[in-house]
């Protein structure tokens, strides 16, 4: 048996299912599992051994699936790069690399290897995944085959688990939430379906209309396109699962108008994606958590989270994965209110940019909102406001009348002291996370 031995039950119990399929391609798990051994034995004889890292430079599709399975028959940690970066940041990750695997691998007729992993299974490092970098440089992350399968485990247990489940990705599956749904549906038996980059929100509404997709993942951006583009009421969908931060109320009450069946999720790197989860058609919060995880919150709010899904080395000393997010739990889940990092100190009172983003986003006008501090002699740091308007907006949205809209939400001291209107997107990371750090003009923080 391989380590990982998902393909190999599979490949013998439902051998004609389709495994993974991108637009004019598809795989069987009898043919993904023949070509993860062929690939194996090719990355042996390249020098890649069982607990090496295998960085893996291949565009979300059929190839890349057969490259990661490859690895985990070998034993070997499969690393995902991101072609977007730069060539300094890139080649920067693909150094911790014994191969580098940057075109599809032709299996060959090489021996299948012997796998030389020692110790627990479970404790087998399956993936290195880099964070999305929204306060700092990515950095590599290890997670072990325990968590990968206790995270799939656990989502099965929170959303439910259709045996014919077809799982949609158009998220980079250089991201742990996109890289998931993969493993996910090997875990199962299930079918992974692959939405190739550049997102064209019209090809896929038509493809969650047509496809029998049963579930998609999905930043909040890609849901407002998706919307815009005409989704309403597709057949099979049982779940959107929404990820990448808060989701504004206003696209929340789009989704529920246009039969979309919206389950908002928290998670990170470090918690082999999602942690927590809400029922689909219930995305009012974060929701509760995956089975074997905890949640808690430590005295300033810190979210604090134990279980099986956590990579090992991103415990604290108390046993706990301290995420620096803000959080709030009540009896509907947990309710995410933004980072500690992120906290403005404006005359000596604590702001969360997130609550003063969502505030905004109530306004049917505001497309975009994202808040952060601006020096202030007065006040030590200001509430600053950079909005993106819907089709230009009114007499309503002027920053006048938005900071007043706010003001009718919030207490005063988290009224922004000044609102900018910009034409141009907010800026944000692959996966779609707020980069708040980029939002300040140069020499203003």
């Amino acid at each position: 048996m391989r380590i990982a031995g998902w393909l190999e039950r599979w490949a013998h119990a439902r051998p004609d299912r389709v495994a993974v399929a991108e637009p004019g391609a598809a795989r069987t798990y009898a043919q993904l599992a023949a070509a993860a051994d062929g690939v194996a034995a090719a990355l042996a004889a390249r020098g890649a051994r069982a607990g090496d890292r295998v960085a893996i430079a291949l565009p979300p599709g059929v190839a890349f699936a057969e490259v990661l399975h490859g690895c985990l028959a070998l034993g070997a940690a499969a690393m995902p790069v991101d072609l977007r970066l730069g060539a300094a940041e890139r080649a920067r990750i693909e150094a911790s690399a014994r191969v580098v695997v940057d075109a599809p691998v032709s299996a060959g007729a090489h021996a299948r290897p012997r796998h030389a992993a020692t110790g627990r299974p479970g404790d087998h490092v399956a993936l290195v995944m880099h964070t999305s970098g929204t306060t700092r440089a990515p950095r590599p992350i290890e997670l072990t085959l325990g968590n990968v399968q206790a995270s799939a485990l656990g989502a099965a247990g929170a959303l439910g688990h259709d045996p014919a489940e077809r799982w949609l990705c158009p998220l980079p599956v250089s991201h742990v939430a996109g890289l998931m749904i993969l493993l996910r549906c090997a875990i199962h038996g299930t079918t992974a379906l692959i939405d190739p980059p550049p997102f064209d929100a019209a090809a896929t509404a038509a493809r969650i209309a047509g496809d029998g997709v049963t579930l998609v993942s999905l930043v909040p951006t890609q849901l407002a396109r998706l919307l815009d583009a005409g989704l309403a009421r597709p057949q099979a969908l049982r779940g959107a699962i929404l990820g990448g931060g808060p989701a504004d109320p206003a696209l929340l009450r789009r989704a529920a108008a246009a039969g979309v069946p919206v389950a908002q999720t928290y998670g990170l790197t470090e918690t082999c994606s999602m942690a927590t989860t809400s029922e689909p058609g219930r995305p009012e919060t974060a929701g509760r958590p995956l089975p074997g995880v905890d949640v808690e919150l430590a005295p300033d709010g810190e979210i604090l989270l134990t279980g099986p899904v956590i990579a090992p080395a991103a415990l604290a000393a108390d046993g706990r994965l301290h995420t620096g997010d803000l959080g709030v739990l009540g009896p509907d889940g947990l309710r995410i209110v933004g980072r500690k990092a992120d906290t403005i100190v404006t005359g000596g009172e604590n702001v969360a940019p997130a609550e003063v983003e969502a505030a905004l986003l109530e306004h049917p006008a505001v497309a975009e909102a994202g808040v952060y501090a601006r020096p202030d002699p007065e006040w030590g740091e200001a509430v600053v406001a950079r909005v993106v308007l819907r089709d230009g907006g009114g007499d309503d949205t002027t920053p006048a009348a938005l900071r007043e809209h706010v003001a009718r939400r919030l207490v005063g001291y988290k009224v922004p002291k000044a609102v900018e209107l910009s034409t141009e997107p907010l800026p944000r990371t692959a996966s779609g996370k707020l980069l708040r750090r980029a939002l300040p003009a140069p020499g203003c923080r």
